[in-house]
C-alpha cells in the first residue's frame, strides 16, 4: 500500500524529528558513567535523575494531552521539541546536581508534551485503513533513534564527555525550527469542528483513582506483571554503563558498542520475527521464557568476566527484553476487549511506577555493592516469572470449571 500520498511529507517530518530526539536521548547513554564521575555523584543520584524524568512524563501526560486536543498539536511538538533541547543543554552545562535535576524534570516535561502531540498529529492525517501503518513508522523512527544515538554518542564523546548532550540539544533546535516553518497544523479549526456534533462526554476517572480500582479488573495479575517487569527492567538498564564502567572498566566505545548491536538485534527481531514467535508460541508461553531468561542472564553477568562473554550475555538480556515488551502490551490488549483505552493506560501507568521505583532501587543498592543491583533484578524478574506461570495455571483451571 502506498504510504499516505496526500500526507507523506507530514509524517516524514514528524519522524525525522523523533528520530534527532531519540537519537539526541541515546546519544548520552554511554557516557554517563564518565560524566558522573567527573561530577563525583553517586549511583543513588542517578537512579533519582531517572527516576525524576520517568515521574514527570508520568505526571504530565494527562495534562500534555488535553493541551495538544486544545491548544494545538502543532504548537506541542514545537514547545516540547525547545524544552528538550534546552534540559538537553543544561544537563550540559551543569556542575551540580540541582541543575541536573533541574534538567531531567525538563526532560520528563518535553517528552510528555512530544509524544501525544505526535501520536495525535498522526492519526489526524491517516485514515483508519492507514493508521496501523503510520503509527508502524512513527515507532519505527522511535526506535532508530534508540539504536544508533548510543553508538554516535561512544564516538562524540572522544571530543569530550559534554559535546554529546551539546549535540542532542542542537538536535532538538534543528527539530523545532523544521517543525515551526514546515509542518502544518493538523487539529481541525474550531469552526470546522462545530459542524460535527460533539459526543457526550464521557465520565473519566483520575490516575489515582484508576490504581486504587485495578486490583478489582480480572487482568490486575497482568497488571502486577508489568509493574515487577518494568521494575526489574529499569534496574537492569539504569546501572548497566555504570557496571561495565567500575567492574570492568569499559570506555563510552565499548558500552555504546554492546548496546548499539543489541537494539539492532532487537529491532530486527521486532520487525522479522515478533508476529511469527507469538503465534508459534502464544502471548503467556513468550512472556514467561522472556522473564525467565532474563533474570537468568541478569544473574549470568555477576559471573562473567570477558568482554565476548559480557557482550553474548547482554545480548540475550537485550534480545529478551525487546521481544518481552510488545508480547506484554499484545497480551493486555487480548484481554482488554472494549476497553482498550483504559487498559492501556493502565499498563502505561503501571510501567511508569516500575521505571520510576527501579532506578532509584538500582541506585542506592549499586553504591552499597555494584552487584546488588543485578542480584534484586534477577530476583524480581524471577519472581515475575513465578507469577506468569501461575497466572496460566489459574486460566486453565478457569477454563476447565467454565467447560
Amino acid at each position: 500500500m502506498a504510504l499516505l500520498t496526500k500526507n507523506r511529507g507530514a509524517l516524514l517530518i514528524l519522524m525525522f524529528n523523533l528520530l534527532l530526539v531519540f537519537s539526541g536521548i541515546g546519544l548520552v547513554i554511554p557516557i554517563m558513567p564518565k560524566f558522573m564521575e567527573s561530577l563525583g555523584i553517586t549511583g543513588g543520584t542517578i537512579g533519582l535523575l531517572v527516576a525524576a524524568f520517568s515521574l514527570t512524563q508520568l505526571l504530565c501526560s494527562p495534562w500534555a494531552g488535553r493541551l495538544t486536543d486544545s491548544f494545538g498539536r502543532k504548537k506541542m511538538i514545537v514547545i516540547g521539541l525547545v524544552v528538550f533541547a534546552v534540559s538537553e543543554g543544561l544537563f550540559g552545562v551543569a556542575s551540580s546536581s540541582g541543575l541536573l535535576f533541574v534538567s531531567r524534570l525538563m526532560g520528563g516535561v518535553s517528552a510528555a508534551m512530544i509524544m501525544p502531540a505526535v501520536m495525535a498529529y498522526a492519526a489526524d492525517i491517516t485514515t483508519p485503513e492507514e493508521r496501523a501503518t503510520g503509527m508502524g513508522y512513527i515507532t519505527a523512527a522511535i526506535t532508530t533513534g534508540f539504536v544508533i544515538g548510543p553508538g554516535i554518542g561512544g564516538y562524540i564523546a572522544e571530543f569530550g564527555i559534554r559535546v554529546p548532550f551539546y549535540a542532542a540539544a542542537a538536535a532538538g533546535i534543528v527539530a523545532a525550527v523544521m517543525t515551526l516553518f514546515i509542518l502544518r497544523e493538523s487539529l481541525p479549526s474550531p469552526a470546522a469542528a462545530s459542524d460535527t456534533p460533539a459526543p457526550e462526554p464521557e465520565e473519566r476517572k483520575s490516575l489515582l483513582g484508576q490504581l486504587r480500582s485495578a486490583y478489582k479488573e480480572p487482568y490486575f495479575l497482568s497488571l502486577i506483571i508489568v509493574f515487577v517487569m518494568s521494575f526489574g527492567l529499569a534496574n537492569f538498564e539504569t546501572v548497566f554503563g555504570l557496571f561495565v564502567d567500575h567492574k570492568f572498566g569499559f570506555e563510552p566505545k565499548d558500552i555504546a558498542f554492546i548496546i548499539t548491536f543489541g537494539s539492532i538485534a532487537g529491532a530486527v527481531v521486532q520487525v522479522t520475527a515478533f508476529s511469527w514467535i507469538l503465534k508459534r508460541f502464544g502471548e503467556r508461553r513468550v512472556i514467561s521464557l522472556c522473564l525467565l531468561f532474563a533474570g537468568l542472564f541478569i544473574l549470568l553477568t555477576l559471573f562473567v568476566h570477558r568482554f565476548w562473554m559480557i557482550f553474548a550475555v547482554t545480548f540475550i538480556v537485550f534480545l529478551a527484553i525487546d521481544i518481552l515488551r510488545p508480547a506484554i502490551s499484545t497480551q493486555m490488549s487480548m484481554v482488554a476487549k472494549d476497553q482498550q483505552g483504559y487498559v492501556a493506560g493502565l499498563n502505561s501507568a503501571f510501567t511508569s511506577l516500575g521505571n520510576i521505583a527501579g532506578p532509584i532501587a538500582a541506585g542506592f543498592l549499586f553504591d552499597l555493592d555494584i552487584n546488588y543491583p543485578y542480584t534484586l533484578a534477577c530476583l524480581v524478574l524471577l519472581m515475575c516469572f513465578a507469577l506468569s506461570v501461575k497466572g496460566k495455571k489459574r486460566r486453565l483451571r478457569n477454563a476447565q470449571v467454565s467447560s
